[in-house]
């Protein structure tokens, strides 16, 4: 019975691939004990890819008397898998190639519910863990067309539900020995595993900076199923995963490696038709902060992503602490006193982009800071020194106050040019604390619809923090710290409404190697800041967004095209709405600017490109219907 057995699985793998299985023998070492040696997969004309010595099973009787194979004990030893492909040489792509696309059937169908899939991989492989394993020198590489990965496994037992096991992992530039150790309950769904290195910071994962130019260690990794509930089609799945001392490193995430001492995730995953979420019972947990998120994604009819995030109240100093350095470096050393909660909403049906919904709020029981740490928000209220970078390097530095000769107070800059604006970028600044949600929103319905950041929503008070406060490099978490720094000089008042927009005024880009009023006054017109009419300064309100692209403002004749001057019939509208003009500044401006400064050397004197249409909201980042 057992040769006949034998002889019927070959048969069946060579029939369904071009390889040879060979055993070498297989006997009853008792009752329901097989000793199975010398197994051998041999590809056609290709290397071997499967030698294993022995493996040992250990059959459950009463398993056999409910229709299916349970093996009590599982021992395998000196086992080795080589897969290779590279040029003519490939010893298992036929395992896995795609079987030809037929058309849809109803069992197709139920193929696209990953969560009866995913419940029928987790039952099936609960269901056959054997009461105890014992693997001896397991060896798996694989060789793909440059590609190396290699695993060393001395040792692997499962012994009363308690994993040991031992590996060395080798990559082409990264080697790891790792230490694992867990526990799996197959009666409860449960399995649990612990991975860390022989040394500090010893767990390197691989091949992230070769796909996605990033790094990351840790000490400790630990993973976990806690349990499954599958009901309706629909599967959930709990469990946790946590990290110690994990370091990762991206250009797109922070300037410098990024130290997150520890940090856990709980989990409640659905998977459905077409339909995946992280529910309401989930956490985030980064050092000392918690945070509960949830997530849903719908696939069909419409694609829809909705996002919310909760806060307990969390402790000030809590917060600031649990800030993971090469993030949130400005918020350092910070210490405060009350506390914090936070709340967002976000909402989209990609089939009705417009209809998108967003908030958030973050709010402050006693708060009082006690020390600014790295940086002192409050240093905009007197003279300090500013730095102007552009490419991550350092372009320029000057003073921002009375002792800098091209420095402007508030009261000699034109208010046609503060109120342009302040019409132009943030109608509200003199009212909102830093945020309009409303310029936000549209930013992302515009930027969803355009697939690209092609629209801001930064107010005047962010593009200020942005300036003085950070780099100009563009990371990930660079919007977050900036939006922070602003909620605390907004509603701690660290400093006034006129005292930001002064520093912003004497600060912000105007052209090449052009900063502040004063100097672009001079710069385009060979005027004071206190002499720029109207049209002065709506010109210098146009060109904020993109301040070097004013070359592209005129045709061969020193015209303003036709972008600039609907800009100047918005804008001034508005002005004349708010009482900001008056109705004989409305109706006798022009819509033509003499350059009389250094910057009419610079036109580009070109055609006008009749294909381009340039949309006023994408130069604008605030929404200039107010």
């Amino acid at each position: 019975m057992l040769q006949f057995a034998v002889s019927k699985v070959i048969q069946k793998v060579e029939a369904k691939y071009p390889a040879k299985l060979q055993i070498g023998s297989a006997k009853f070492l008792d009752l329901n004990t097989v000793m199975v040696q010398d197994i051998q997969f041999l590809p056609i004309d290709q290397p071997k890819l499967l030698q294993i010595d022995s493996v040992e099973a250990t059959v459950s009787f009463r398993s056999l008397f409910l229709g299916r194979l349970v093996f009590k004990q599982f021992n395998v030893t000196n086992g080795t898998i080589d897969a290779i492909k590279q040029g003519a040489t490939d010893n298992f792509s036929f395992l896995i190639k795609k079987k030809p696309t037929q058309a849809a059937t109803a069992d197709t169908v139920k193929k696209s519910n990953y969560g009866i899939l995913l419940n029928r991989l987790i039952e099936t492989v609960f269901e056959n863990v054997p009461d105890g394993v014992n693997f001896q020198r397991l060896a798996v590489s694989l060789r793909n067309e440059g590609l190396f990965i290699g695993v060393k496994v001395p040792s692997l037992t499962i012994e009363d539900g308690v994993i040991l096991s031992k590996a060395v992992i080798a990559t082409d530039s990264v080697t790891n020995t790792m230490n694992i150790k867990g526990v799996v309950d197959p009666d409860d769904y449960l399995l649990s595993a612990k991975m860390y290195g022989d040394a500090p910071g010893g767990i390197e994962v691989p091949y992230i900076e070769r796909k996605w130019g990033a790094t990351l260690k840790f000490d400790t990794l630990s993973v976990s199923i806690t349990g499954k509930e599958f009901k309706n089609g629909n599967l959930t799945v709990r469990g946790e995963s946590s990290g110690y001392s994990l370091v990762l490193n991206h250009p797109k995430i922070a300037d410098e490696d990024v130290f997150v001492k520890d940090g856990a995730l709980k989990y409640v995953i659905t998977l459905g038709d077409h339909y995946y979420s992280l529910d309401t019972l989930s956490e985030v947990r980064i050092n000392k902060a918690v945070f509960y998120p949830q997530i849903t994604y719908e696939t069909r009819p419409n694609r829809k992503i909705g996002i919310k995030i909760d806060s307990p109240n969390i402790p000030a100093n809590d917060l600031f602490q649990s800030m993971p350095p090469g993030l949130f470096d400005t918020f350092q050393g910070m210490q405060a006193t009350g506390s914090f909660k936070y709340h967002m909403d976000f909402f989209v049906d990609m089939a009705q982009v417009d209809s998108l919904t967003f908030n958030s709020d973050l709010d402050a029981q006693n708060l009082s800071i006690t020390n600014f740490g790295a940086q002192d928000f409050r240093k905009i209220n007197q003279e300090f020194v500013h730095t102007v970078y552009e490419n991550g390097k350092v372009l320029r530095t000057f003073p921002v106050g009375p002792s800098y000769a091209k420095y402007t107070p508030y009261a000699q800059i034109s208010p046609y040019l503060k109120n342009s604006i302040i019409t132009a970028e943030d109608p509200r600044f003199f009212t909102h604390k830093g945020f309009h949600e409303g310029a936000f929103r549209h930013s992302l319905i515009t930027n969803i619809k355009e697939k690209s950041f092609v629209r801001g929503g930064s107010t005047i008070s962010m593009q200020l923090v942005k300036n003085v406060f950070l780099t100009r490099k563009k990371t990930i978490t660079r919007k977050v710290e900036e939006a922070l720094i602003v909620w605390l000089i907004e509603n701690l008042k660290l400093s006034d409404k006129q005292r930001m927009y002064e520093v912003y005024l004497n600060i912000i880009e105007w052209g090449p190697g052009i900063y502040g009023a004063k100097e672009a006054a001079q710069f385009y017109f060979q005027k004071l800041p206190s002499q720029l009419t109207l049209e002065e300064g709506m010109f210098l309100a146009s060109i904020v967004p993109k301040p070097k692209m004013y070359r592209t403002y005129f045709d061969p004749y020193g015209n303003l095209r036709s972008y600039p001057r609907y800009f100047f019939k918005l804008i001034a509208g508005n002005m004349l709405k708010k009482g900001l003009i008056s109705a004989n500044d409305y109706n006798g401006m022009s819509t033509h600017v003499n350059l009389k400064g250094r910057a009419a050397d610079f036109i580009i004197k070109i055609k006008p490109d009749t294909t381009m249409i340039m949309d006023t909201l994408q130069l604008a980042p605030i929404d200039l219907l107010d």
